[in-house]
This record gives structure tokens, C-alpha cells and sequence, in this order.
């Protein structure tokens, strides 16, 4: 596995993905499936790293002065901690009364807006061009913070 930073075009949020490999990365971002997880754009690349040089001897690790500091070094880490808990339980109890619809859930959200079908809680999957599409029509919809296995998926 290999941890890229990421930076999206449109607003510029910088955030982590994991992938198998480099040729891995580039395949799924051709095929338009990195996107960014605060704003859903598609037009991600690799944001600059700070290059992990190894301590040699007794001396310290050197990074870059212009290197973030890590969330620990804030004092923040329990706190932040404590956030992504409390999304990741949220995310649970809305998911608990929502029905999984898969790849069918740009046409069930839409079909909803339009009163074409009841309204309910769903959740699915869908392209970020997609997701954009639907908000543009109007469409109320929001990613979650935390990816989602499909029922047939889980063991």
C-alpha cells in the first residue's frame, strides 16, 4: 500500500488517499474515481510531500521547515480523535434507517425530487460528475464522511 497527499483543483483541500500502487492511483484517476472527499471534485492530483528522511546515528529526522506539523505536535490529536468518532457514529445511526440502492442512486434521488417516487432515506453509489449534477438539479444530496460497504460486500 502507498499513501498519496492529494490536492483538489476547484478549492484547493488537500487530503490523504491509500492505494496498491502508483499504477493503481493513475488508473483510478483516470477513470474518474479520485475524488475529493470535502467537495467532490474529480480534478485531483498529487499534492507536494514532504519526503520522510531517516535519522542517521543519534541525530534527529530532518523535514522540511515548510513540512505541515503533524496533527500530534498541535496537542489537537485526542481532540481530533474525538471528531472522528463522533462522525463515524453519526454516520452509523443516519445509515441505520437508510436503504443501500447501490449504482441505482443518482435515478432514486432523482425519482424522489421530481415526485416521482416516496421520499426515504437512501444511500448508493455514484460518480462525482454525477453527484455535481444531481446538486446542480437541485437534488439534495451529501457525501458521507466515510466510505460505505455495499451489503453484498460485507462477510
Amino acid at each position: 500500500m502507498i499513501v498519496f497527499d492529494l490536492k483538489c483543483e476547484g478549492q484547493g483541500h488537500v487530503f490523504e488517499a491509500w492505494f496498491g500502487s502508483t499504477r493503481d492511483y493513475e488508473d483510478q484517476r483516470a477513470r474518474g474515481l479520485v475524488a475529493c472527499p470535502i467537495c467532490g471534485d474529480d480534478r485531483v492530483a498529487k499534492a507536494v510531500m514532504a519526503p520522510a528522511i531517516s535519522a542517521k546515528g543519534n541525530r534527529q529526522p530532518v523535514a522540511p521547515s515548510s513540512a505541515p506539523a503533524p496533527v500530534a505536535a498541535t496537542g489537537d490529536a485526542t481532540r481530533v480523535r474525538a471528531l472522528m468518532e463522533a462522525l463515524a457514529t453519526a454516520q452509523k445511526k443516519v445509515l441505520e434507517n437508510s436503504t443501500w440502492v447501490g449504482r441505482d442512486f443518482a435515478d432514486q434521488a432523482r425519482a424522489m425530487h421530481y415526485g416521482e417516487q416516496d421520499r426515504s432515506s437512501i444511500h448508493g453509489e455514484v460518480a462525482p460528475a454525477e453527484a455535481r449534477a444531481l446538486a446542480a438539479e437541485g437534488v439534495e444530496v451529501a457525501p458521507l464522511p466515510f466510505p460505505v460497504i455495499p451489503p453484498e460486500a460485507k462477510n
